[in-house]
């Protein structure tokens, strides 16, 4: 059974490329990281799911004809890298183009960048990313397509929806007693010391990303294996 790589270079290429866009509207940015490559940790929030996913499907399929369970998995593979591209669009576009976001959680204004915060040009880039991921998935699955995109795109948009309530809910935010706002890094962009505000002390973005690509891979191989 032949992974769909071209699911992975679908969020690649797109997550660069899409990092770009406003770069000099993000740099004003007070209270998240600045951006730059990704770290170990970035990547593997990212893409761990999905590659144990391929890994698993590569074990399952080993010298044997692929199982119902291996394909669940190869569309898990795709649920996740799905959910990560949503997010991403939406981060990036929303953050350069979205305007004033408000909390998915009582819809109260919140400072651009945060986690939890949601435009409606970040939605629209939300949709169209895990569309996007559905899309190059479906194609590489030619004999379902059609049922292939439609699950893809619901499990991506589960993922990123998923991200932004854990992000307005759980995730750690710290606080930055000089500028009195809240922020995301240890030290505020005005270059004080930040201190614990709320959240799970280990709910890092990172973790973030990586429950938001496990929700996509679960909701993507669930509606495959309900069908």
């Amino acid at each position: 059974m032949a992974l769909p790589f071209e699911v992975l270079f679908a969020f690649f290429i797109t997550s660069v490329g899409f990092s770009y866009t406003g770069r000099k509207h993000k740099a004003l940015l007070l209270d998240i990281p600045k951006g730059g490559p990704r770290n170990a940790w970035q990547v593997a929030a990212n893409g761990g799911i999905a590659t144990l996913c391929a890994a698993l499907a590569a074990v399952l399929t080993r010298g044997a004809a692929p199982s119902h369970l291996s394909f669940a998995l190869l569309w898990g593979f795709a649920g996740a890298y799905a959910a990560a591209t949503a997010d991403t669009w939406s981060t990036e576009i929303g953050s350069a183009l979205g305007g004033q976001p408000r909390s998915i959680v009582g819809l109260r204004p919140i400072a651009t960048g945060l986690s939890g915060g949601i435009t409606l040009v970040g939605t629209l880039a939300m949709l169209a990313g895990a569309a996007w991921v559905a899309f190059v998935f479906a194609v590489a699955l030619p004999q379902s397509s059609g049922r292939a995109f439609w699950i893809v795109t619901l499990a991506g948009t589960a993922g990123a929806l998923a991200d932004s309530l854990l992000g307005a809910t759980l995730q750690s935010i710290a606080f930055c007693p000089s500028c009195n706002r809240p922020a995301e890094t240890a030290t505020h962009s005005c270059g004080t010391q930040t201190t614990s505000w709320r959240g799970v002390p280990w709910m890092t973005n990172d973790a973030v990303n990586a429950l938001a690509t496990l929700t996509g891979s679960v909701v993507s191989a669930g509606l495959f294996l309900a069908g």
